[in-house]
Parts: structure tokens; C-alpha cells; sequence
């Protein structure tokens, strides 16, 4: 399964000057999940507030900021963000000019707003609605599962997506617009050699660093110590349709400590977030029903479902695992080795990566795993490496892909040392930040021109 471990919870235990806002922040909902939404639309994650804006005692009403267009900016919604930046201590204290430059922020997506509204930009009801799905999943996973984030909120998750669709519709919106005049951007070789001369002594030192791939192999259980595992997961499984109580046999068999605890139980999911093998089976039972002993590549599964809400259904499971000995460590070093002497007789190592390596993506091309600075590398792998020129391959190295242990041969195809910055040899790094500063560039002069034609005042 891609997930079989429960959320984390938030920790209240840490002590931080951020507790010190905690009250307003947690009072700033709405604006906090606008913020939200931002942040993971760019791979980011953040905290959630509580509770609807209230007015205290001797509070001034909120005020407007800045004016875009149609739309307003807020003096809390501003301070929502603010506070966002505290409670995540990636600031030690909001200065003026930290408060102007996240105005500033907002005033550029409202500016990039009203230009979308402009050309027409379309965002169906369906993006809006999937996005808004998986961002509340998210959260769901996040905080401990979907009754505690509605808790936390005082609102139904129905209510939630209802209350901010509209929201979620502008920042995908701006999402699109700024996708649709800057993705495409391309680059000249005059461009880069350009971008190189002018701005070459602001360059990086680049590390030493190492182009490698491998072929991944996991060791394979004997098959007495799989019918054995197997065995054991229908007995459990016979004594709870006998009546035994799962959460007990969960806490006392599973080897999935983390759902184990939790009695086995996984919360509400929806299709994607597990292994195949699993999904199908989840999916395919009624309510309080059981389904038989389930092979994964993690082991087997007692799975039973608890209810189903919607396209989402809550399982809990006991997962056994399949032990393994030293002899099938030793089958899999074995096999790789008669790999690296094919090698030698004539093979290439991409074909067998391809044909044998059981990690599928770097398999599909060739074993290739990337470039990587060399004091990055694990001690092993770092010491096996310096001893090696281009070209040539390690012994089987014990590593882990995923969650999967097991052994790889490693390929160096190429090892540059430490150097500075050149054409010559980094020519691709060269050409994707001189891409990012033409892209910059653009971007700043598209906002300036907005302005330019865009109503906007701040009032701060």
C-alpha cells in the first residue's frame, strides 16, 4: 500500500513564540485556507486555522487594504498570512517590509485574477471540485482522518467544499493563466551563452558530483516461509469471522505497527492511494464484510470494511508479513553477480537494467537514476564510488527503493569534481537558470504592464 500509516497529528507540545498568536490565527479560517490552497497548488504544506472571524471586545472592524478590479483585500486576510508566517517560524518577526511584500503578493494574484477573468481563462466545475477533493483528503490524512478535520473545523466536509469553491475557482484560475504564458517559454543557444557571460562570476561552484544507474533486485522468500505467512493470515482471519475482535488481533498480529495501534483501521480513502491489489479488494466489499487473505508486495492482508461514505470507504486491515533468510539475501547477491558477468561478456547494462532491475521507473530507462553530488551519497555507496572510473560497476550493495530492501549493482557513467560553473560541462544547468531568469524577467514585466491597466490602490 502507498499509505498504510496514520496521519500525523499536529504537535502541541512544541513551545514557540508561535503560541503566542495562536488565538488570532486559529480565528482566521477562511483567509488561513485561501493560503492553504496557494501552498499546495505548489507542493507546499501548511497548517490549518479554526473558527469563523469574530469581532472582541474593543476590536475595530476589518478593513480593506487594497483594491484590485472587483475584488477586495482585507486587513485580516492580510494578517492571516502574516500570521501563517509566524506560526511556521519562517519569520522571527513581521517587519514593514515584510508586511508590504506579502501585500504586495496578494496583489499580484488579484491582478492576475482580473486578467484571467479578462481572457476568458475556463476552469471547470470538475477541476474545482478534484482539486478541492484532494486538498481536503490531504488534510483529512494530515490530522487523523475526515471526523477529526470536521471537528477541528465545526463544519461538515460537505459545507467546507461549499465554502470555498469559489475561492478554490480563482486560484486555478490564476494557475492557468500564469501556466499558459510562461510554460511554453523557450530558450536560444545565444540566450545562454549570453546569460552566461553576463552573470558567469555569480555563478555556482558545482560539487563534485556522479551520473549513475543501477539494477535493483529484492531477495525473494523461499516458498515454505510464504505458505507459512499466508497460513498464519487465514487463521486470523478465521477466528475473526469466528467472532474474535479485530481491533485485539490487530494491536497483537499486524506487523503494520502504525495502523496496528489504531486497530487495524485506515480511515476513510479513496482509489489511488493504495497498492492495486489492495484497492481492488477494499473496493469491492460491503459494508462489515471481509475479503480473503490479500497478496501486496508488502505481504498478506486480513481486510475488512468498516463503512463506505460516497466514492470513499474506511478499511482496516492486519498485514503479515513474509520473513525472509539469510539464504535468499544470498540468492539475490548471487543473481546480480551473474548480471555484472554478463556485463563483461558483451551485454549492456541498460538492457539488463530493462529487462531484470525490479526498480520499474529507473528500469524503463535504462537503470538511470540521475546525477548526484557526491557527499550526498551514503557512506557505502560514496566510498565505492570515489574507488571507481566511468564505466565501471560495484558489487551488490545492499540499499532500499521505497519501501523495498534489497541489493543493486551501480553503474558510474560519468564523475566530474568540484569546479566552477562552465558551458563545457554544465551546459544543461546553465541553460535551465538562464530559462528561469528570462521566465523571471517576463513575469515581472507582465505584472507591470497589468498594473498599468488594471485599477489597484493600496491602502496600507
Amino acid at each position: 500500500m502507498n499509505n498504510t500509516s496514520n496521519p500525523s497529528m499536529k504537535n502541541t507540545n512544541r513551545k514557540s513564540a508561535s503560541e503566542e498568536i495562536l488565538p488570532r490565527f486559529r480565528n482566521n479560517m477562511i483567509q488561513r485556507f485561501r493560503f492553504l490552497l496557494i501552498l499546495i497548488l505548489l507542493n507546499s504544506t501548511a497548517g490549518f486555522s479554526q473558527g469563523n472571524p469574530t469581532l472582541a471586545k474593543g476590536q475595530t472592524l476589518d478593513r480593506i487594504v487594497a483594491v484590485i478590479d472587483d475584488e477586495i483585500i482585507l486587513e485580516s486576510e492580510l494578517n492571516a498570512q502574516l500570521d501563517f508566517l509566524l506560526f511556521n517560524e519562517r519569520v522571527d518577526s513581521i517587519t514593514p517590509e515584510i508586511k508590504r511584500s506579502v501585500l504586495e503578493g496578494l496583489i499580484t494574484d488579484k491582478l492576475i485574477l482580473a486578467q484571467a477573468i479578462v481572457e476568458s481563462v475556463y476552469i471547470s466545475d470538475d477541476e474545482v471540485q478534484q482539486q478541492l477533493e484532494g486538498i481536503v483528503q490531504q488534510r483529512a490524512q494530515q490530522i487523523g482522518g475526515e471526523k477529526k478535520l470536521e471537528e477541528f473545523y465545526g463544519m461538515s466536509l460537505a459545507k467546507m467544499k461549499i465554502e470555498f469553491r469559489e475561492e478554490m475557482r480563482k486560484q486555478l484560475l490564476v494557475q492557468r493563466l500564469q501556466q499558459t504564458k510562461f510554460s511554453r517559454s523557450t530558450i536560444s543557444r545565444r540566450d545562454v551563452e549570453e546569460f552566461f557571460q553576463n552573470y558567469r562570476d555569480s555563478l555556482p561552484v558545482i560539487a563534485a558530483e556522479a551520473e549513475l544507474a543501477h539494477i535493483f533486485i529484492k531477495p525473494k522468500p523461499s516458498a515454505d516461509v510464504k505458505s507459512k505467512a499466508r497460513e498464519k493470515a487465514e487463521r486470523i482471519r478465521d477466528s475473526l469471522l469466528q467472532g474474535g475482535d479485530f481491533q485485539t488481533f490487530a494491536k497483537q498480529y499486524s506487523d503494520d505497527a502504525a495502523s496496528g495501534i489504531e486497530g487495524g483501521d485506515l480511515g476513510f480513502v479513496r482509489r489511488g492511494q493504495f497498492v492495486k491489489e489492495f484497492e481492488e479488494a477494499a473496493f469491492a466489499l460491503k459494508d462489515r464484510e471481509f475479503a480473503p487473505v490479500i497478496e501486496t508486495q508488502f505481504g498478506f492482508h486480513i481486510i475488512q470494511l468498516l463503512e463506505r461514505r460516497g466514492d470513499a470507504v474506511r478499511p482496516r486491515h492486519i498485514l503479515i508479513k513474509v520473513g525472509k533468510s539469510e539464504s535468499d539475501d544470498s540468492l539475490a547477491i548471487s543473481f546480480l553477480s551473474s548480471l555484472n558477468d554478463s556485463i563483461l561478456a558483451g551485454k549492456t547494462f541498460a538492457e539488463l537494467a530493462k529487462r531484470y532491475s525490479e526498480d520499474t521507473e529507473s528500469a524503463l530507462v535504462g537503470g538511470a537514476m540521475g546525477i548526484f553530488p557526491l557527499a550526498q551519497l551514503e557512506t557505502e555507496l560514496k566510498e565505492k564510488i570515489d574507488s571507481l572510473n566511468a564505466g565501471q560497476i560495484t558489487e551488490p550493495l545492499k540499499t532500499i527503493v521505497g519501501t523495498n530492501s534489497g541489493y543493486h549493482l551501480v553503474l558510474l557513467k560519468k564523475k566530474t569534481s568540484e569546479h566552477q560553473a562552465n558551458l563545457q560541462d554544465d551546459w544543461k544547468r546553465i541553460e535551465q537558470l538562464a530559462l528561469q531568469f528570462k521566465r523571471t524577467n517576463e513575469y515581472k514585466n507582465w505584472i507591470e504592464e497589468l498594473k498599468k491597466n488594471i485599477y489597484w490602490e493600496s491602502r496600507l
